[in-house]
């Protein structure tokens, strides 16, 4: 799969495929593992700056291909989410969190109010309004945010391989979780591993929910997106499960 195209992009933020004719946009708020110098790699070690408590490794990937078999607009952050989390509000204390699961994150303890303030500004703001620019542009947008996990956490296995989440509008979610036995053969569930419990579904809030649009959060255990090859074949999948379920709904709502 060839995924050059055509991109605008800066540190803080990165649209990609911007002139894409698909109503969907793709979101993903973890891609980039990257820390300014600034901030002396908040004071961690090497392999926990390339670990999943600094992003979603295989997720931009995976994004990629979505947006290249949709032909649709790619919206991903620029930073590391320990930087900060583009899929927290600012209010929440995991924007920019002192611990990921036992890593401790020795930059991120006892941030003042303006520091916090500072990296909202810096790179929440622009992610944040970056986005909804492209939201805007396009007509009837479909939100899809992708994302990965650790096979274990805390030592304990996750059985889970792909979570389909929601907040409070189920509609896609529900659509494509009644056709998954159609496109996959992994264990697909509900709001797993996470859930709108978790603070999760920010993005979808704040982009989706309030102006009714169709939106859906997807979680891949990255073990089975660790290669390029992987990346591409899960592309696939969920690029064509997306569009049987938009199908769906349109067939549905036609039927009213």
């Amino acid at each position: 799969m060839n995924h050059a195209r055509n991109s605008t992009s800066d540190d803080l933020v990165h649209v990609e495929n911007p002139q894409g004719q698909s109503r969907v946009v793709i979101v993903c708020e973890h891609a980039s593992c990257y820390i300014p110098d600034a901030y002396n790699n908040l004071g961690l070690a090497a392999d926990a700056l390339q670990s999943h408590a600094a992003w979603d490794p295989g997720a931009l990937g995976v994004a990629r291909g979505m947006s290249a078999q949709l032909d649709a607009i790619l919206v991903a952050s620029g930073v590391s989410r320990l930087i900060y989390d583009c899929n927290r509000p600012p209010t929440s204390v995991d924007a920019m969190p002192a611990q990921s699961e036992t890593i401790k994150v020795p930059g991120n303890v006892d941030l003042s109010t303006d520091q916090r303030l500072d990296r909202t500004n810096r790179y929440y703001e622009p992610f944040r309004i970056q986005l909804s620019k492209q939201i805007s542009s396009t007509p009837n947008a479909v939100i899809v945010t992708v994302h990965s996990f650790t096979p274990l956490y805390h030592g304990q296995a996750r059985a889970v391989e792909i979570g389909i989440l929601h907040d409070t509008d189920t509609r896609l979610a529900d659509t494509m979780l009644r056709l998954a036995p159609s496109h996959t053969n992994a264990n697909v569930q509900r709001n797993a591993p996470y859930g709108p419990e978790h603070g999760v579904t920010h993005t979808l809030k704040e982009h989706a929910i309030k102006a009714g649009l169709f939106n859906v959060m997807i979680e891949i255990r990255n073990d089975l997106i660790q290669t390029a090859q992987q990346q591409d074949v899960m592309a696939d999948i969920m690029a064509n499960w997306l569009l049987d379920s938009l199908a769906k709904l349109q067939s549905a709502k036609d039927e009213q």
